[in-house]
């Protein structure tokens, strides 16, 4: 079976930085998309950093330029370098892997990390 496990979370001051990877393991062809999202307590989740197969990125606009998503193909491993960090990024992350369980899959399927919390705090 797949599994997709976050970790990296924690209670970090305004202005630090924090690291979250996630790593997607089992019976796994290959990986598409990964996504990382967010959700603040009492709000909506919210996508905040895309990486593609070829490596290509897309983040929020509330994070670009602090936010750094990046992926090592060979760990099946997803980045999230987080700087500058402000209250208003405190929320539970989550990983999203696109991913093709077998070779002559036409479509990929999502699966999703359990989450990790980040507490932005002074």
């Amino acid at each position: 079976q797949v599994q997709v496990v976050e970790s990296g979370g924690g209670l970090v001051q305004p202005g630090g930085s924090l690291r979250l990877s996630c790593a997607a393991s089992g019976s796994i062809f290959s990986i598409n998309v990964m996504n990382w999202y967010r959700q603040a307590l009492g709000k909506q989740r919210e996508l905040v950093a895309v990486v593609t197969s070829s490596g290509g990125t897309n983040y929020a606009d509330s994070v670009r330029g602090r936010f750094t998503i990046s992926r090592d193909n060979a760990k099946r491993t997803v980045y999230l370098q987080m700087n500058s960090l402000k209250p208003e990024d405190t929320a539970v992350y989550y990983c999203n892997v696109n991913l093709f369980l077998h070779s002559t899959d036409s479509r990929p399927k999502d699966y999703w990390g359990q989450g990790t919390q980040v507490t932005v705090s002074s």
